[in-house]
C-alpha cells in the first residue's frame, strides 16, 4: 500500500516494505528505511514450547505511518507487527522498535508528542510512549468490530475511533471508557476521519457507502453530508458494484482553507473550500482530474497539494491555490527534485495500487433471504397438506380411532382375582 504524507520539509511515502523520505529545499540524501532489512523479534523461548511449529510470519508491509505535529517525529508498522520510531530532525535516526499484539491500521502522534496511539485490525487501541521508548503499548480502548481510522482532536482532549461497522465514536483521551457521542449516519464501513485544522470543533469522515461527512464531534451532530459520486456526475448503474468507491484520503490544508478528498480507483480529487457567511461550511469548489489513479495525497506546510499517482513516468502532481482556482505546478523545482530522487527506488517496488481496492473485503454482502424464505415456506405447507390428509378421519364402514380405542378396551380382560378356599 502506498501514502504519502509531509514532514516539515522532508516528503515522506511508503511502499511495499519501504519508507522513503526526500528533502524538497536541498539536494540532501534521502532517507530509506526498509522493513525487510529491520530489527526482527526476538524469539520466546516459552511460546516455541508452546507452539506447533507453525509460526505466523508478516510480509513486511508497512501498513500505516504518521507524522508528529511538529514534523519531528515520525512512526510507522507493518505486517510483521513492529511499531517503528524515527525521529527526524537534525538527521533521520531510528528511537525505538516495538511490537503490536495486532496488525495495525492505523498511528496517530497527541499533540504533546509525547504518545504515538496505534489501532488494530482486532479494535483494540494501544498507547505507546515517546519518552520512554522502549516501553511496552497499553490498551486504551476498545470496539467489537475492526477499526479503520482514528485521529485525535485539538489540545489531546478526545480520540475519535472509526470501526468496519459505520460507528465513529468520540471518547475522552485520558479516560477513553468514557463515551462524549457517537456520529451515526454512514450505511458502509468509515475509512477515513480528519480533524480539520483551524475548525476545533468540526471532523470530517468518509466512508465505503461514497460520502463524505462533517460532524459537530461533541454533540454527534451531522451538519453536511456530499455524496461524491454525484459530484463526479457519474451515471447510475443498476450493478452497485459498479459504482462504489470508498473514501480512501482526507486532507485538510495548514490554515484550514481546503479539503481534499480522494476515492478508491478515481482518477480525480475532489476539493472543498471555506464559505464564509452567517455560518461557516464547506462547498465543493473545485475538481482535479488526473492522468492516473492518485495513490494518495497530502498538503505541505507552504498549502501546495502533493498528489501521489500510479505513474512510473510522472509519480508526483503538485497543485497550488492561485486566484481561486487550482493549478497544476509542471515546473516546480521541488517535483522535479523529489521525482529524480524517488526514480532509483521506483522501478523495484512494483507499484500498481491504482486499480487495486483496498477496501472491497470490507463491503457488506447482499443476500436475497425472502426468496429462500418464501421456498422454504412454501416446502412447510405442502408437508403439513400431506400429513394433514394422512390424519383425516375414517371413511364408511371405518371405526373412528376413538370408537376402536374405546373396543379394544372394552375387550380387554379384567383384573384376575383368587378364588377363596
Amino acid at each position: 500500500m502506498a501514502s504519502l504524507g509531509a514532514c516539515g520539509e522532508w516528503l515522506v511515502s511508503t511502499y511495499e516494505k519501504k519508507l522513503i523520505a526526500i528533502h524538497t529545499k536541498k539536494n540532501r540524501e534521502p532517507f530509506v528505511f526498509d522493513c525487510s532489512a529491520a530489527e526482527q523479534k526476538p524469539k520466546d523461548p516459552e511460546a516455541d514450547n508452546k507452539s506447533d511449529g507453525s509460526e505466523e510470519t508478516g510480509s513486511d508491509k508497512i501498513l500505516a505511518f504518521s507524522v508528529s505535529s511538529s514534523a519531528k517525529l515520525v512512526a510507522l508498522t507493518d505486517d510483521t507487527k513492529r511499531l517503528v520510531l524515527f525521529r527526524c530532525e537534525p538527521s533521520w535516526q531510528v528511537i525505538s522498535t516495538r511490537w503490536v499484539v495486532r496488525r495495525c491500521t492505523s498511528l496517530v502522534f497527541t499533540e504533546a508528542e509525547d504518545e504515538v496511539w496505534a489501532a488494530d485490525k482486532s479494535g483494540d487501541v494501544y498507547s505507546f510512549s515517546v519518552v520512554e521508548p522502549q516501553k511496552t503499548g497499553e490498551l486504551k480502548l476498545g470496539h467489537l468490530s475492526m477499526l479503520l481510522s482514528m485521529t485525535l482532536t485539538p489540545n489531546d482532549k478526545y480520540v475519535v475511533t472509526a470501526d468496519r461497522d459505520e460507528k465513529i465514536r468520540v471518547s475522552h483521551l485520558r479516560s477513553p471508557h468514557n463515551i462524549q457521542a457517537f456520529c451515526l449516519g454512514h450505511l458502509e464501513f468509515v475509512s477515513s476521519l480528519l480533524a480539520p485544522p483551524g475548525h476545533p470543533q468540526w471532523l470530517l469522515s468518509g466512508s465505503g457507502d461514497g460520502t463524505m461527512k462533517l460532524w459537530e464531534y461533541e454533540s454527534g451532530r451531522r451538519l453536511q453530508s456530499w455524496d461524491l459520486k454525484q459530484l463526479r456526475d457519474m451515471p447510475k448503474s443498476d450493478t452497485e458494484k459498479e459504482t462504489r468507491s470508498a473514501v480512501s484520503r482526507i486532507a485538510g490544508s495548514p490554515g484550514g482553507h481546503h479539503v481534499a478528498v480522494q476515492c478508491e480507483r478515481v482518477p480525480s480529487v475532489q476539493l472543498f473550500g471555506m464559505e464564509q457567511g452567517t455560518e461557516e461550511r464547506l462547498m465543493p469548489s473545485s475538481r482535479l482530474t488526473l492522468p492516473h489513479c492518485p495513490l494518495d495525497l497530502t498538503f505541505d506546510p507552504q498549502g501546495r497539494l502533493w498528489v501521489l499517482l500510479d505513474s512510473r513516468e510522472t509519480p508526483f502532481l503538485v497543485y497550488t491555490h492561485t486566484q481561486d482556482s487550482w493549478q497544476c505546478d509542471s515546473e516546480s523545482p521541488e517535483m522535479k527534485r523529489v521525482t529524480e530522487a524517488l526514480q532509483p527506488h521506483w522501478e523495484a517496488l512494483q507499484v500498481s495500487a491504482g486499480l487495486e481496492s483496498r477496501f472491497q473485503h470490507l463491503y457488506k454482502g447482499n443476500f436475497d433471504n425472502m426468496a429462500s424464505y418464501r421456498e422454504k415456506k412454501q416446502q412447510r405447507l405442502q408437508q403439513q397438506k400431506e400429513q394433514g390428509g394422512k390424519k383425516r378421519g375414517p371413511g364408511k364402514g371405518q371405526q373412528s380411532n376413538g370408537a376402536s380405542k374405546k373396543a379394544k378396551k372394552g375387550n380387554q380382560p379384567g383384573p384376575v382375582t383368587k378364588a377363596s378356599s
